[in-house]
């Protein structure tokens, strides 16, 4: 969660278009609460139904000519393809579009999850020792969504060739299989009774992409971090490497623009092991 914009318009504005949506929608917002994106791109809060049900209501703006493409429509092209994936993901109720003064508006609301995310920060701070049945039920809920067919692209070829070679130090290792990944399954996104929450960049990525992504944001954590191996055996696989490396690639990238800075040495870490697999 970000704080308010620091541009007084943007901030007025994404209020006053919520606030325009929650009536078109027939809902109500409820006080006090409300979750900022990225420099006001989003806000989101809670809300309820006219007869009473908890539902979450976020608000997505963008220049008209980029209120397009996977972003754009991930949660609803998720909605259309899993539902609520057997209780998994907080399904879609409805949308609402708009367009003003060259800004365009999306509002999407969705069944509210009220049950605290399993960390505040998408990298794993503290293990949270979570049981046999959690972790069995995300490997089957990742395994559907991995089994779904979509033309989404999540990653893509052209950036694991351009990628991978400068931040690990590996050519592009050759893809076995590309599966639908949800594509950013970290710690901030998952609950302890099992959602998998914001599915704007779901799409086809190399197979073990999600596994991958859940163990580079685990690495301090190493409890945590063996468990995902133990849980998902494409990792450390010949079938994982490509998965691996670009999640890699994707981290030290961030590293370098000064982002996820705690995960630097353990990242690098992580490259020489890929590294020796891809020599061997």
């Amino acid at each position: 969660m970000y704080s308010p914009p620091p541009d007084p318009d943007t901030e007025q504005r994404m209020r006053a278009h919520h606030a325009h949506t929650a009536k078109a929608l027939d809902v109500q917002v409820e006080p006090g609460a409300e979750f900022w994106g990225w420099a006001g791109r989003t806000l989101g809060a809670p809300a309820r139904t006219a007869t009473g049900a908890p539902v979450w209501l976020r608000l997505v703006s963008a220049p008209t000519d980029k209120a397009s493409g996977k972003l754009w429509d991930g949660a609803l092209d998720a909605q259309h393809a899993f539902g609520a994936l057997d209780g998994h993901r907080p399904a879609l109720l409805g949308v609402h579009d708009a367009v003003d003064d060259g800004t365009a508006y999306r509002s999407e609301l969705s069944v509210r999850v009220d049950e605290p995310v399993l960390s505040d920060d998408p990298i794993l701070q503290h293990d949270p020792q979570l049981p046999d049945s959690w972790w069995n039920d995300l490997a089957r809920t990742l395994a559907k969504v991995a089994a779904v067919d979509t033309d989404r692209v999540a990653v893509r070829q052209q950036y694991m060739d351009r990628a991978i070679p400068e931040f690990v130090g590996i050519p592009a290792p050759a893809v076995f299989c590309w599966t639908t990944a949800h594509a950013d399954v970290h710690w901030a996104n998952l609950t302890e009774q099992l959602r998998l929450l914001d599915w704007e960049g779901w799409g086809r990525s190399p197979e073990g992409f999600d596994a991958a992504t859940l163990y580079a944001y685990s690495l301090l954590q190493p409890d945590a971090a063996a468990r995902v191996r133990a849980v998902f055996p494409v990792l450390g696989s010949p079938a994982g490497l490509a998965a691996e490396a670009t999640v890699c690639a994707q981290l030290l990238q961030t590293v370098s623009r000064g982002d996820n800075l705690t995960l630097a040495d353990p990242l690098r870490d992580w490259s020489e092991e890929l590294r020796r697999r891809q020599a061997a």
